[in-house]
């Protein structure tokens, strides 16, 4: 007889173990996938995992991608991490993204086309508080009526996205663009512009913010009071609550960070790789950042390493649809599939599997 048994504290073997058996776990899953889809399950995944690194055909362009991609994955995963260690479940960041592109993008095109070198950090306090202010709506909520912040905040999503494409259809939309929805390519325009600082190398302003969001959260977590109590509201509530925490603030700062390293996210994709606000800005970075965050063990440093493998499925990810011919869906269930795995093994942080005999049993 298999049971599980509860152990007198979670193994530390396991939490460091854990992710990389639930990688493992994901290639030989998903090579089955990729197996039945009729594909060599060898070569899809060291297309997905190793040619965009060191295939000398496509590491020159794969390589730069790879902080573009994993900027923004990492600063929303910070912020995201903070709640979820504190039990506060923000699971709409994508609207959070949405928004904060959309303000700074905002207030950009209002001074175009003037030059001048304020433009861009407005636009960076404009997204950042775009980001906070559609998190505070989910956190008011929380506090004042106790409306639950997993089904708040993810409605608003779909809240966002509605305006995205109000918009780029109309207000922000490009009137020199013959009439096609899309604003300006905020890119092109000197002022608003993210560029690359290091050529070669992919990094750009948002690379630096998500450095920035991992130092600053690592100390925070470590040496301050707030990380303090934000870890024991997680891991013993009531306890935090004899200790003096204050439930009703740790929601507001928690959903108010996250939502701002958001806006932040989708303020420097918009103004760098993006370029612009259009129907199909929103690519899902909020919700895969939320595996990057889990996969990371909710610890900055963490983060930061899986935040670089899941910019690397991205980049691998496109590569198997051009060269292997494999469908984006079957991409996207494979990232997928590392957050199962990732939280069913997980239960091994917490718990010992036991094979008792016939006596046990008795």
């Amino acid at each position: 007889m298999i049971r599980l048994e509860k152990r007198p504290s979670p193994s530390r073997f396991w939490q460091v173990a854990t992710p990389v058996l639930a990688v493992i776990l994901t290639m030989i899953a998903g090579g089955i996938m990729f197996a039945l889809l009729g594909k060599d399950p060898v070569a899809a995944i060291r297309t997905i995992f190793w040619d965009p690194l060191f295939h000398p055909q496509f590491a020159d362009y794969s390589r730069p991608q790879l902080l573009v991609k994993a900027g923004p994955l990492i600063l929303i995963a910070v912020g995201l991490s903070l709640g979820f260690r504190a039990g506060i479940w923000n699971i709409g960041a994508e609207g959070q993204y949405i928004m904060g592109a959309i303000c700074g993008a905002a207030a950009g095109l209002a001074l175009y086309p003037a030059d001048s070198r304020l433009i861009f950090p407005l636009m960076v306090i404009a997204g950042g508080l775009g980001g906070w202010a559609w998190g505070m709506i989910p956190a008011i909520l929380k506090t004042r009526f106790n409306t639950n912040e997993i089904l708040v905040s993810l409605l608003l999503v779909y809240v966002a996205q509605s305006l995205l494409a109000s918009m780029a259809l109309g207000r922000l939309r490009n009137p020199e663009g013959g009439g096609f929805p899309g604003s300006r390519n905020l890119s092109r325009w000197e002022s608003s512009a993210n560029p690359e600082l290091i050529a070669g190398t992919g990094m750009h302003w948002g690379v630096v913010a998500a450095f920035i969001a991992v130092i600053a959260a690592y100390i925070l977590l470590q040496r301050h009071i707030l990380g303090f109590q934000i870890k024991l509201a997680g891991q013993a509530p009531r306890a935090a609550r004899f200790a003096g925490v204050n439930p009703a603030r740790l929601v507001v700062l928690c959903l108010g960070i996250s939502g701002m390293l958001a806006g932040l996210a989708g303020l420097f994709e918009v103004t760098g790789p993006a370029g612009q606000i259009s129907i199909d800005f929103n690519s899902g970075y909020g919700f895969t950042a939320i595996i990057v965050a889990f996969l990371g063990r909710l610890n900055p440093l963490g983060i930061l390493l899986a935040g670089l493998l899941m910019a690397l499925t991205y980049i691998g990810g496109e590569l198997a649809q051009l060269m292997l011919g494999l469908p984006a869906a079957a991409i996207q269930a494979f990232q997928g599939m590392l957050l199962f795995f990732l939280l069913a093994v997980d239960l091994l942080s917490n718990y010992r599997i036991r094979i008792a005999g016939p006596a046990g049993v008795a």
